[in-house]
């Protein structure tokens, strides 16, 4: 299991400004350069969006431009901030922070406390369900568990979308949202619970937010201080913001522009959170003259992969289908993806389970594969399945890897033995890092071979032998790093939750899958009732439903297994039919493919002062097809070219050249990159066709009414074998 973009440990820091842009593809280099004013980037499943941003933060810090105690970076997750963090000071740019929502408003509240307020600030309680439970109990209201977590959530949906409980049974109406219990219940426990946290003197993670907005709000001098501090904001995946952590943002950022965003509104699955991709499809509406970049070209997944994840969005509708991204792959062929129906939900485990088996057997690490599913009541059958293969796995969700007793034991005697490792005759016969970690683990229960079996013994050797292979990376990349090293390396890791690689198979939900990636993915209950689940009613959440099954398939790097059972138990009635998701996809199945229009290929769109942009309209589209073999095309670069990558081209080689060459002179007159001239397969298409006129031109995918007005007359003079006219360059 790894974050989203490949990359060795500890890669060597560049010596330069111009060094932070090497090995980036033009879209990231045009993100990474665009230092001013407010942007926008658009980024697809597996385009490197963490590298282009981080690139851009050190690029401007080694550049002088920006100074890395006045960025401030956010994102969703510890273990992203944590990433983030770590990718900035091996590109040389320490210094700046890289937090959270949360954690950076906590650190301006716990600061600012005194001042605005007075005294110490309140305890931050970690769980809130218990202070729900007892305001239920204050209510006379029985709760059950499922309810309990339930109501938890309502409360903390209403708190980010900043409702207050006498507003929450209308705002819950208006929201579409089925309330646990009458909506007027809801406001009374709702308000109990802020009672009960007033009365004990207590704040919740949400408080944090509201009351640091509260603060900025009403303190116009502490506002000033911060926007002093802080003077250039970056923000990652834009599209899960809540109302409450964008007027947050608002604050921080004034009247000022210097706002980077990153998002893709095709992975919004958190709106039962009160996320919502509004922010992000708004954002040039908010800033006209925003430069907006999009990141198309998928480094992670086979171009089988991305054939089924640009299907299933080609499907979608709604508004984040009117900006879908469609993927380009950048790697060599692979498998295509394997749908497997079954008899039931033990038989598809067992199958899962076996096939696991099968490609350990060939090589394939089990730390690289990933069993992922819509709920989390689905583990226990897989949990099983793979116990009685003897394959080991953890559970993503559960228990975090620094909070395993087993884990802390190890961190202390390590830190033991690098404090008086010289004494210790356990690292007498050591000769380098790794056996070193060994040494000292071997008396905490680790062996060269794991135990047999499964259950507790296992996964605690599995937790230790993830700390051994961590000393062996850590060696590998620097030869002299000691126990010292290594230790400071796990408390980084560990404030960042940036765990080490578990060797064993992944479970996990779709939901706690965003971010991740492994070499073979399979998706399992792909069947309708479980996907799209029974309780997503209205046409937005069964959009939100197809988004997340986008996020299962964009997990994958090179092999994908989709399945479904027909019953639940053995025996049982097979009423289940595969997912709708899937119909025009799966082998055998018919359905409508190429609905949606998309946003097109990546480039750069430079904002202009004008106004606000108009969301572009959506029109019916019959499928594309190939014009050699006539398969239905998906890919945005076969769409393009308007035949398979596979089938012959008859494209004209001496006329493609000229093209380049004068697109070349064209992006050097414009001071723009080449790709913003036409792409390659814009180029290319262009050559296999050789257009006559306007009309022709203009059919062609990446040759819109502006270029046509700009470059139309040159090309058209190129094709006919002429040398184009001085009419091109100017706009």
């Amino acid at each position: 299991m790894t974050a989203a973009t490949h990359s060795s440990l500890f890669p060597p820091v560049p010596d330069s400004a111009d060094a932070v842009l090497e090995g980036l593809d033009p879209e990231q280099r045009a993100v990474a350069t665009a230092l001013h004013g407010p942007v926008c980037v658009l980024a697809g499943a597996g385009t490197g969006k963490t590298r282009a941003i981080t690139h851009r933060i050190a690029y401007g810090v080694r550049a002088g431009i920006l100074q890395p105690s006045s960025v401030l970076a956010v994102t969703f997750t510890n273990r992203a901030a944590g990433e983030m963090r770590g990718r900035l000071r091996q590109l040389g740019a320490q210094g700046v922070q890289a937090r959270t929502f949360h954690s950076a408003a906590l650190r301006q509240l716990q600061f600012f406390w005194p001042k605005a307020i007075g005294g110490s600030l309140p305890r931050l309680v970690d769980r809130k369900i218990q202070l729900v439970a007892d305001a239920a109990a204050a209510c006379r209201i029985r709760l059950d568990r499922g309810e309990l977590r339930d109501v938890t959530a309502e409360i903390e949906w209403s708190k980010v979308t900043q409702t207050v409980p006498a507003d929450y049974p209308l705002a819950a109406l208006k929201a579409g949202r089925e309330s646990p219990r009458d909506p007027a219940e809801i406001a009374q426990l709702y308000s109990a619970y802020e009672d009960l946290k007033r009365n004990r003197v207590v704040i919740d993670f949400e408080d944090v937010l509201l009351l640091t907005v509260g603060i900025l709000q009403d303190r116009h001098d502490i506002a000033e201080q911060v926007r002093a501090q802080y003077q250039h904001f970056v923000v990652d995946e834009y599209q899960d913001v809540s109302p409450l952590q964008q007027r947050l943002l608002e604050l921080w950022l004034g009247e000022r522009d210097s706002l980077c965003v990153v998002g893709d509104a095709s992975q919004t699955i958190y709106s039962f959170t009160g996320a919502t991709p509004d922010h992000l499809l708004d954002f040039r509406t908010r800033h006209p003259g925003a430069t907006v970049v999009k990141l198309v070209r998928d480094y992670r997944s086979t171009p089988q992969v991305v054939h089924l994840a640009n299907g299933l969005l080609a499907q979608a509708g709604g508004r984040a289908a009117d900006h879908r991204l469609e993927l380009v792959s950048q790697r060599p062929a692979g498998p295509e993806p394997v749908y497997t129906e079954y008899a039931d939900e033990p038989a598809e485990a067992e199958g899962a389970a076996r096939r696991i088996r099968e490609l350990m057997a060939a090589g394939v690490p089990a730390a690289e594969i990933a069993v992922l599913f819509r709920t989390n009541s689905q583990s226990e059958t897989y949990e099983q399945a793979l116990a009685d293969a003897g394959v080991s796995y953890q559970l993503r969700g559960a228990e975090r890897f620094f909070d395993r007793p087993e884990v802390r034991r190890a961190g202390v005697a390590l830190r033991a033995a690098a404090r008086f490792g010289g004494n210790d005759a356990l690292l007498d016969d050591t000769v380098d890092l790794p056996s070193q970690v060994r040494a000292v683990l071997s008396g905490e229960g680790w062996t060269s071979e794991p135990p047999a079996g499964s259950g507790a013994v296992r996964e605690r050797w599995e937790s230790l032998a993830a700390l051994v292979s961590l000393a062996h990376d850590v060696a590998a990349a620097r030869p002299a790093a000691g126990l010292a090293d290594f230790v400071a390396e796990l408390d980084e890791r560990a404030g960042a939750q940036h765990a080490p690689t578990v060797q064993g198979v992944t479970l996990a939900s779709l939901h706690s899958a965003k971010g991740l990636e492994w070499d073979v993915v399979f998706l399992v209950g792909v069947a309708e009732g479980m996907m799209p689940i029974t309780y997503a009613k209205t046409d937005e959440q069964i959009e939100e439903e197809r988004r997340l099954l986008y996020v299962g398939v964009t997990r994958a790097r090179e092999r994908l297994h989709v399945s479904w059972s027909l019953s639940r138990s053995p025996g049982g009635r097979p009423n289940r039919r595969p997912s709708h998701f899937l119909d025009g996809l799966r082998p055998g199945s018919t359905g409508t493919v190429g609905r949606g229009t998309g946003t097109g290929g990546g480039g750069v769109e430079r904002g202009f002062g004008g106004g606000p942009a108009v969301a572009p309209r959506r029109t019916q589209r019959t499928p594309a097809r190939c014009r050699v073999c006539g398969r239905t095309l998906t890919d945005a670069g076969e769409m393009k070219l308007m035949r398979c990558d596979g089938c012959p081209s008859d494209m004209d080689e001496g006329l493609y050249e000229r093209l380049r060459d004068w697109r070349a002179d064209q992006a050097r007159i414009s001071g723009q990159p080449a790709f913003c001239v036409f792409t390659d397969r814009t180029l290319m298409a262009i050559a296999e066709s050789a257009p006559d006129d306007d009309r022709e031109l203009a059919r062609i995918p990446g040759v819109g009414a502006r270029k046509l007005n700009r470059y139309g007359a040159d090309v058209l003079a190129i094709c006919a074998g002429r040398q184009p006219g001085e009419g091109g360059s100017g706009d």
